[in-house]
């Protein structure tokens, strides 16, 4: 049975200048293929039921991340940061993680106090941070923000999947599983493979074009605070 998280770390944070905490997470470091997204969730209220269910998105069904998604986007304060493949590639994977985060607190509507960081690495961030290993096993607030972050780009690469179906993006989210890389041996890669990553760069070095980011509609917010009067209003929403 995995580990339920709690406010156990946020409460014993808190203080007169520490009031608003939240959690970051991010999902996507090791894929192949697609960006890596981070989520930034504030949690203010811990009455509502839904919030003991909340645990490492990685715990959870694809079914219950989706139906927790719906709760946490509208009753939490969040927001979301992507960092593109063209990103990974001219920085690193670590640093484009980082950079996700960034714009993730920066699409939060309150200004944290304290972020509170899955890992061991400290990201060079405005924000006083503090790390937590196995954060999103620990933390309500950064299993919250796991949760948010893994429903959107799951989301995202089923769109990307509709362009390249080849690859079964709507499946592996971009993950280097066998029948990814027979793919990528049969049909080339795209220019949303990380092809700087060893396992893609030793493949065939032709490329197909996949749409960038902000050329796709989004059926999901990636900015934030969309409450439940104005869900209707997402679907237009882009990165």
């Amino acid at each position: 049975m995995s580990r339920m998280p709690s406010f156990l770390i946020e409460d014993q944070l808190r203080s007169d200048t520490i009031s608003v905490i939240v959690g970051v997470d991010e999902v996507g470091y090791g894929a192949i293929a697609g960006p890596v997204v981070a989520a930034a969730v504030y949690l203010p209220e811990r009455e509502h039921d839904y919030i003991k269910d909340i645990k490492d998105s990685k715990a959870l069904s694809s079914k219950k991340r989706e139906e927790l998604f719906y709760k946490i986007t509208s009753h939490a304060k969040y927001g979301v940061g992507f960092a593109r493949v063209c990103e990974i590639e001219q920085h690193n994977i670590l640093v484009a993680s980082h950079i996700s985060m960034r714009r993730a607190l920066q699409n939060l509507s309150v200004k944290a106090d304290l972020v509170l960081v899955d890992g061991s690495r400290t990201p060079d961030l405005p924000w006083a941070v503090k790390t937590i290993v196995r954060g999103d096993s620990i933390s309500t607030s950064i299993a919250a923000a796991s949760i948010i972050a893994k429903v959107t780009r799951d989301r995202f690469m089923k769109r990307l999947h509709e362009q390249h179906p080849e690859y079964a993006w709507n499946q592996n989210c971009g993950y280097g599983t066998k029948a990814h890389m027979l793919s990528i041996k049969l049909h080339g890669k795209t220019t949303q493979h990380r092809s700087t990553f060893a396992p893609v760069k030793r493949l065939s070095p032709e490329y197909k074009e996949a749409p960038p980011p902000e050329q796709l509609q989004l059926p999901y917010p990636t900015s934030t605070n969309v409450h439940a009067d104005s869900r209707q209003n997402a679907v237009s929403a882009r990165d």
